[in-house]
């Protein structure tokens, strides 16, 4: 989602998140600090979300080393550590940003550097949140059948297509931040039913193209556990499917230990709940708090990591958006130089 502090209660109800503030210090660029890796297993997604990246570089942004190279940010973000890129996808979104022909370009450059792939379905033209899960224009009037008919077929062909590239995905997130639903309003939290039978045919076609692939649902505020017991409890009495349970994290600077805490109690009772592995799927805090957030991400990490073969990745997301990028846009992890700050050194 587009982060303008958008959370979900547990009845849905909308209230502000924990953003930007605190402390002032600033970030510097970093090509990762001796000693700042936090120990993971190989099979640990230190991931980040990039899908700004095309519309960047077209608009001339240029990403550089921490020398001031000009440099390749798929290349700059694998010799950071970053093993996993997650990419967002929209129907008919303008510009075409996000269109399929920009998340296969993309993912082609991804796979060059050898990264993992997440492909992230929001079933929208544009930003779908808890606050916004708009269809696509080219669905709207359509019937709950023909929902689950577009959603399947949306899913199959973009995944098929980076299928027939040669390229591997290896999760699929069906909807994004859908502690509200999806296709709203047939999908819509107040019936589940109905969003169940949605999500299960974005799970079946997923699973059509790519047999291994593991599908994620996807929630905001990972740090509240009402939130999510609600939720899947109802997805699953529901007949819901899914294989790894997303969850969002977006602290701010003075309380993010707080954060932590919650988050490691809830993706514990969720891995035992459900008997489903958990990713952080994203996570961010202003560019200029560097320091702070390089102590959130190893925190994070750890907490992940302790949870074992249930512990699957951490996902940051946008670290190469510019500065104010998109309208104001400050949780990436770029200084005004185009350097990455050193929140992502535990990578």
């Amino acid at each position: 989602m587009k982060k303008a502090c958008l959370v979900c209660g547990l009845l849905l109800a909308l209230s502000a998140c924990g953003g930007g503030g605190g402390d002032s210090g600033g970030g510097s660029a970093s090509a990762g600090a001796s000693g700042s890796e936090v120990s993971v297993p190989s099979t640990f997604a230190k991931g980040a979300d990039v899908s700004w990246v095309s519309e960047e570089e077209a608009a001339g942004k240029v990403f550089s080393s921490s020398t001031g190279v000009a440099t390749d940010p798929f290349v700059l973000l694998k010799n950071l550590g970053t093993n996993a890129i997650r990419l967002r996808v929209w129907v008919d979104p303008v510009g075409g940003w996000n269109g399929k022909a920009d998340v296969l370009a993309k993912a082609r450059r991804a796979a060059a550097q050898g990264m993992r792939l997440m492909i992230d379905f929001h079933y929208s033209d544009t930003w779908a949140d808890p606050a916004h899960q708009t269809k696509p224009a080219a669905w709207e009037g359509h019937s709950l059948s023909q929902l689950k008919d577009d959603v399947y077929a949306h899913t199959y062909d973009v995944l098929n297509t980076l299928k027939s590239a040669g390229l591997t995905v290896e999760w699929v997130q069906v909807g994004n931040e859908i502690n509200s639903g999806m296709l709203w309003p047939e999908g819509k939290y107040t019936n589940f039913d109905q969003m169940a039978g949605l999500v299960n045919s974005g799970y079946a076609a997923s699973k059509a193209v790519y047999p291994d692939a593991k599908v994620v649902l996807h929630l905001a505020n990972g740090q509240d556990n009402a939130v999510f017991r609600w939720f899947f409890d109802a997805l699953k009495a529901a007949g819901g499917n899914w294989d790894v349970t997303g969850m969002s994290l977006y602290p701010g600077t003075s309380d993010w230990q707080t954060y932590t805490a919650k988050l490691s109690t809830n993706m514990a009772d969720v891995v035992s709940r459900y008997g489903k592995p958990v990713v952080i799927a994203e996570i961010g805090m202003d560019w200029q708090q560097g320091a702070t957030a390089k102590a959130l991400m190893a925190d994070v990490m750890t907490r992940v990591a302790a949870l074992g073969d249930n512990g699957l990745g951490v996902f940051y997301w946008e670290p190469e958006a510019w500065p104010s990028w998109n309208g104001g846009y400050t949780l990436g992890a770029l200084n005004n130089s185009g350097q990455f700050t050193e929140a992502l050194d535990p990578y």
